[in-house]
């Protein structure tokens, strides 16, 4: 695996696009940069899990983005090279929005971030539900590479607290 680390000045990266100046070197620093307001994470979420592919899906989830918060939230991500866009072959104005390889990378990351929500604050999510995904944390982050690589947008979870909710995994969950 090769990391930025290994480069002296990560913003010559070769082949990338110089980036706007960061506030420090720290990987978290940078990382946040990225995607770290609420908006992009819940925008990411909703590709990852929820099956999500175009605006007006990420615009009717239920978490009162503003459109213009939206769109630019998609075109800061798309910069930023975790989603990318197509347009849809069968309807020319609809656009679908993707998870990059850089993107799905993200998978442990918003499975730890469910499993700290769920364990330190009052949320919608059973508990039985995040008991068992952490008890198959790693088949949950295998299940979710393949619906990606597959472009299978069934959701994996259902939104929390609406009697949903539940963790789909029939593709891989044989004998759990």
């Amino acid at each position: 695996m090769h990391y930025a680390s290994d480069i002296d000045n990560v913003s010559n990266v070769p082949g990338k696009p110089s980036r706007s100046k960061r506030r420090s070197g720290c990987p978290v620093s940078i990382s946040l940069e990225r995607f770290g307001d609420r908006w992009s994470l819940l925008i990411i979420r909703d590709l990852m899990v929820r099956g999500f592919r175009t605006f007006k899906e990420f615009q009717e989830s239920g978490e009162g983005i503003a459109t213009n918060i939206l769109s630019d939230r998609l075109q800061k991500l798309g910069a930023a090279e975790i989603i990318t866009s197509e347009v849809e072959e069968t309807d020319g104005r609809r656009v679908n929005y993707r998870l990059t390889e850089k993107g799905i990378d993200l998978a442990p990351v918003l499975l730890e971030l469910l499993f700290w929500g769920a364990r330190h604050e009052e949320t919608g999510a059973p508990c039985a539900l995040i008991a068992r995904m952490a008890k198959h944390r790693e088949e949950v982050l295998a299940e979710v590479r393949r619906r990606w690589r597959e472009r299978d947008s069934t959701p994996l979870l259902r939104k929390f607290g609406d009697g949903g909710g539940d963790l789909n995994l029939a593709r891989t969950r044989r004998n759990a």
